[in-house]
């Protein structure tokens, strides 16, 4: 809550004009009983009617200023709460884009997804009531309570007495609640996986019939929800009852201790009138307080895991070059003696090294699982070596500023995404490239032809994730945006799956002629993707059982061999 509370030092000024707003408003509707007193026990007994309308026109100014600022008040605080909201929506959004690999796959995405959006709601909707209320119930409880000493300090000894209990009450329940809605907010995360994973999904889901097998799936995270919300509203939903009953038997015994002093004469009814108009506002305080207390335990929760990611430290940081020098290298790309793993229990790459020049291609094949998409992230610095060295010109990866490193490349995943804009915008990505660029780009990654053919061209629009186009469509537009800059590093991390052999030799020779100077690393599952390239690494369980050119593999490594020959008999389309 301390990290949330420095969110709101900006809107200080403006939530001071909104608390002051609301004393007056507040004040303003705590004098409307003690002037009825006033009016039942003085105005009426001296039959002046125009001491009458004089208070009643004073009842009826008090009313309207408290209703006219307690609208104000309000409206400011739903102002101060929204844009509050917003700059922690905001700076969480900013902070997990920036969330290393490692701390993504901690917190997961569906975590994640939710801390921004159910999470950041319900410590919205608590900075917005306790603005609204936070500052009238307190002053109406107090003031009320001092307002009754005065009056009748007997009665007001009634409902002083249930205050200690009401509050042990609140704060006790209020302890049990936090750790309650934190594993609320956990099955929720629980649940946005599942919901994610079958949107994604629903192709293959329809194809395999499987409809009920996830309903069913859904239906236990579903259910599981279920008893976490049911936990925790169970116990916060005891203070309702509770305090309903204790106020309801301190209004019992306020209007049992009323009679018997009204009728030995040491009150009088106008004061009991008051009194219990006073004891009303009190019980609405109390319940609101209540209310106040259930939603704090919901925002406490929600704050601590927002937290959580905003206070995550950097675990990426660039280092110095005293701790990982420079050397002076021909190769561009170079791994030396590279081990890795995941978990810190199992090598997932083992003693990797190999070097490439610049201009160079290095082909990655290897069967799932071999450690070929690991290499490629160590080499964009998605994770850090657990020992050896990555090195890029013959700097370590670790002391290359980030925004410099992530412009060396250009990158295209087999599962990348495109989103809802035209075509050239999903090339441009963001990035100040010019028209001609765009379509050379498409051109260098056999698009433009399919592009062409659509009426409106590279403004067509495609659909969220790219719906209305094929596979190969989907993937030559992502090779497209990893080429448009003309990167120093083109990474294709089996970005041409989905592409016939004509089109993905078509691709080849395009890059080779068009992008002379770039070095170009390609990770795939078929000979005919690397067969070109300078370089060839057949990865197995996280190790280089071969490296070379396309024929010194098939003379000394039977199993890259034994892959030619099963996936093209040893033809390949040139």
């Amino acid at each position: 809550m301390k990290l949330l509370a420095s969110y709101l030092k900006p809107f200080a000024p403006r939530m001071l004009l909104g608390l002051v707003i609301k004393v007056g408003g507040t004040m303003a509707e705590l004098l409307l009983p003690m002037i009825l007193s006033h009016v039942l026990k003085v105005v009426v007994a001296r039959q002046d009617i125009y001491a009458i309308l004089r208070w009643g026109g004073i009842m009826i100014l008090c009313a309207l200023l408290a209703v006219i600022m307690n609208i104000i008040a309000n409206r400011m605080a739903t102002r101060v709460s929204c844009n509050f909201s917003r700059a922690v929506r905001h700076d969480l959004f900013r902070r997990t884009l920036h969330l290393s690999a490692a701390q993504t796959d901690r917190f997961t995405i569906p975590s994640l997804e939710s801390r921004i959006t159910t999470d950041t709601y319900n410590v919205h909707q608590f900075v917005g009531m306790a603005q609204r209320m936070g500052v009238r119930a307190p002053i109406l409880l107090v003031g009320g309570v001092c307002i009754t000493l005065f009056m009748d300090r007997h009665l007001a000894a009634v409902m002083l007495a249930l205050m200690p209990v009401v509050f042990l009450l609140i704060f006790f329940i209020s302890r049990k609640g936090v750790p309650l809605f934190t594993q609320v907010q956990s099955s929720v995360d629980n649940m946005i996986r599942v919901v994610r994973e079958d949107t994604q999904g629903i192709r293959v889901i329809k194809a395999l019939s499987k409809q009920d097998y996830e309903h069913r799936r859904y239906d236990a995270v579903n259910r599981a929800l279920v008893r976490s919300e049911l936990r925790a509203r169970t116990v916060m939903s005891l203070l309702h009852p509770v305090m309903n009953i204790l106020m309801n038997g301190g209004i019992v015994a306020v209007v049992s201790l009323a009679a018997f002093r009204v009728s030995g004469g040491t009150s009088d009814p106008e004061t009991v009138i008051a009194f219990m108009q006073y004891f009303t506002q009190i019980s609405m305080a109390l319940m609101t307080v209540n209310r106040m207390f259930t939603m704090y335990t919901k925002c406490a929760a929600s704050a601590r895991r927002i937290a959580e990611v905003l206070q995550t430290p950097e675990d990426l940081t660039v280092r110095g070059t005293d701790e990982f020098p420079n050397r002076v290298a021909d190769a561009h790309i170079e791994f030396d003696h590279v081990n890795f793993s995941y978990l810190g229990r199992k090598n997932n790459l083992d003693d990797i090294s190999f070097s490439l020049s610049k201009g160079g291609w290095l082909g990655i094949i290897g069967a799932t699982g071999s450690g070929k998409s690991t290499l490629v992230k160590l080499l964009l610095r998605f994770y850090d070596v657990d020992s050896g060295a990555v090195r890029i010109s013959g700097r370590d990866v670790r002391t290359i500023p980030k925004d410099e490193l992530y412009g060396m490349f250009g990158t295209a995943m087999q599962f990348d995404f495109l989103y809802s804009d035209t075509v050239e915008e999903n090339i441009k990505f963001g990035r100040d490239l010019t028209h001609e660029q765009v379509v050379d780009a498409a051109i260098t990654a056999q698009a433009h032809d399919f592009i062409s053919a659509f009426s409106d061209g590279y403004e067509h629009t495609l659909s969220q994730k790219a719906t209305n186009i094929s596979g190969g469509q989907k993937q030559r537009l992502l090779i497209a945006r990893a080429v448009a800059a003309a990167p120093d590093i083109l990474v294709l991390d089996d970005s041409s799956s989905a592409l016939d052999y004509k089109t993905d030799a078509a691709l080849r020779q395009a890059l080779a002629r068009r992008m002379k100077d770039t070095t170009v690393v390609t990770v795939a599952q078929r000979v005919s993707s690397v067969k070109n390239c300078d370089l060839i690494l057949v990865m197995d369980e996280g190790r280089i059982i071969g490296a070379g050119d396309h024929e010194h593999l098939l003379a000394t490594c039977a199993e890259y061999a034994e892959i030619s020959q099963s996936q093209m008999g040893g033809a390949f389309v040139e």
